[in-house]
């Protein structure tokens, strides 16, 4: 096959009476699809591209809602051939204004054609839209007229190129929406070769998932990799699942689910959230791998994971790990699948001071870290230093990768796609080490926080901060504390004061002020503020606030009577 659409096209022809999909939502009947009723709504909306001259090969953004639109829209787009890209849409905790800055900067770089959204955002959109000359139509979901037959003769999806560009993935940032990874048909093919091998994939498996579409787990792992490989999805809504995570487990026990991706913090969410009487008759013995991605990964969210849901049939050989990116399409390594978990304790001292994992001896202090598994096929692992030079095994680098699955480019912006490589390798920004062939995860060299599985950008949180009046430009510091009970980071600020003491009453408010600007501006809830005097922030030799730094020094200093 040289393109998805190809591969659509003969799935719909082998088996078009097949469920391939079941919508779930609260307090509604499941909604079950087969690849025949997938395509006829991806029809629609490949009509709906055509008679709007959109061209194979222009970029088409999606701003929906969960749900079938959502669904037809991204393969209907695909069929056309044009290039979807499918984004958050605007929820009650952002600020419309702060959100509309956010699109018209990406609108301003991607240069789309066509925007898709729902009635209730079309304003939004429009005002977003209104000086950007390149998206030529505004098409609105309920004015897309259903098509009674499925419609492949003739779409432009046919005749895309293995290495033309198929979809945008745009991580998910703080405050602004970052840059695209263009992907194209052959690396989304080789990618799921590859990774159908780790995950040992066959026709008995069902992948059940409740992760959005905007973030790559949940469109590649969530989405095209059952849609592509005939493989049925249950997918819940993530607004049903974080009001309602036994969901997740009792679709698994109805549709008999075998793999479901999480990222960690779920795991401490569903241990501490899910009520005995909601897991009546639910049986959790079908799946066979429910695997950690895409944020730090701690052993004490396994084991409380596997402590709260053993009852109900749940193996610990069932807990498996992944490293993924966009710009590996997803997986870069696999870990689990067929043999348990690799735990490696290593020398706190060792780690910490040395930046070595010195395997720990008995009654030494160690830190427990969990592999992320075996690079999946065709995908390299190296540790580089800073000078660039590989290290040797169990010394601690950044992760450089080299794979037939890499992204095309980063979308209309070559400076930054020509800064992330050296010499072939893609430079991931993630610190780690190898060890006995599988790699383990300890950080991010960019001060990246990962809070529920989102990017947090630090920058973006300190910028909100600084707006605030009474604090210093300039002079603040955002950096993530690991929280155990949530088994996610917890966002920290430190911000400096204009003016030396002052009362409690003012102190309160401007803490009260930064946390609304960052919470209305940004995708976190952030509870903890320091403020402290004039001085007291270190910053690097050129002047930039050195924040691993002032998290050590917050550490030493507060942390205990913040918490």
């Amino acid at each position: 096959m040289d393109n998805l659409t190809q591969q659509l096209h003969q799935s719909w022809q082998a088996n078009p009476d097949k469920f391939i999909l079941h919508l779930l939502h609260n307090k509604l009947p499941d909604h079950s699809l087969t690849i025949n009723d997938l395509m006829r709504g991806a029809s629609a909306y490949t009509r709906m591209l055509a008679d709007a001259k959109i061209q194979p090969g222009e970029v088409v953004i999606l701003i929906l809602q969960h749900g079938e639109d959502l669904l037809y829209a991204f393969w209907g787009a695909i069929m056309h051939g044009a290039i979807p890209s499918i984004m958050p849409f605007l929820t009650e905790k952002l600020s419309p204004e702060h959100y509309r800055r956010s699109l018209t900067s990406l609108f301003q770089v991607t240069a789309p054609a066509a925007v898709i959204t729902y009635q209730e955002f079309v304003h939004e959109v429009e005002l977003a839209v209104k000086d950007n000359l390149s998206v030529r139509c505004v098409i609105v979901s309920n004015q897309v007229e259903h098509v009674e037959e499925v419609i492949f003769e003739g779409v432009g999806g046919l005749d895309r190129q293995p290495e033309d560009i198929v979809l945008l993935q745009h991580s998910s940032g703080t405050t602004g929406l970052q840059k695209g990874v263009a992907l194209s048909h052959q690396a989304v093919f080789n990618q799921l070769e590859s990774y159908s091998k780790a995950l040992q994939l066959n026709s008995s498996d069902v992948i059940v998932s409740w992760l959005p579409l905007y973030h790559d787990m949940g469109l590649i792992a969530g989405f095209i990799l059952p849609i592509i490989c005939s493989i049925p999805l249950a997918l819940i809504s993530p607004f049903d699942w974080v009001r309602a995570p036994h969901r997740m487990f009792q679709a698994v026990s109805n549709y008999k689910g075998t793999l479901t991706w999480l990222p960690n913090f779920a795991y401490n969410f569903c241990a501490q959230k899910v009520r005995q009487r909601e897991m009546e008759n639910v049986d959790l013995s079908s799946w066979r791998a429910v695997i950690n991605c895409s944020e730090p990964m701690y052993l004490s969210s396994h084991q409380a994971f596997t402590r709260r849901f053993q009852p109900y049939g749940l193996r610990e050989s069932a807990l498996a790990t992944c490293y993924a990116m966009a710009e590996n399409v997803f997986a870069v390594s696999q870990g689990g699948i067929g043999s348990p978990i690799s735990i490696d304790r290593i020398n706190q001292n060792a780690y910490f001071s040395e930046r070595v994992a010195r395997p720990a001896k008995d009654g030494e202090a160690s830190i427990a870290m969990v592999s992320a598994g075996h690079p999946i096929q065709n995908t390299s692992l190296c540790i580089l230093g800073e000078d660039r030079l590989e290290l040797p095994e169990r010394t601690i680098g950044e992760i450089a990768i080299l794979s037939d699955c890499m992204l095309k480019e980063y979308y209309h912006r070559p400076d930054v796609t020509q800064q992330s490589f050296h010499q072939g390798w893609y430079l991931t920004g993630d610190l780690g080490y190898l060890a006995d062939g599988e790699v383990f995860i300890t950080g991010r060299k960019k001060d990246l926080i990962i809070v529920g599985g989102k990017n947090i950008y630090p920058q973006d949180l300190e910028y909100l901060a600084s707006e605030v009046k009474g604090v210093h430009a300039g002079r603040v510091a955002a950096f993530g504390i690991f929280d155990q009970d949530a088994g996610t980071e917890e966002v920290v600020i430190v911000a400096e004061l204009d003016e030396l003491s002052l009362d409690e009453e003012t102190i309160f408010a401007i803490s009260d002020e930064i946390r609304q600007k960052v919470n209305q501006g940004s995708d976190i809830a952030l509870r903890v503020v320091k403020l402290v005097d004039r001085g007291w922030l270190l910053k690097t030799s050129s002047g930039k606030v050195a924040r691993s730094a002032n998290r050590d020094k917050y550490l030493a200093e507060f942390f205990s009577e913040d918490n």
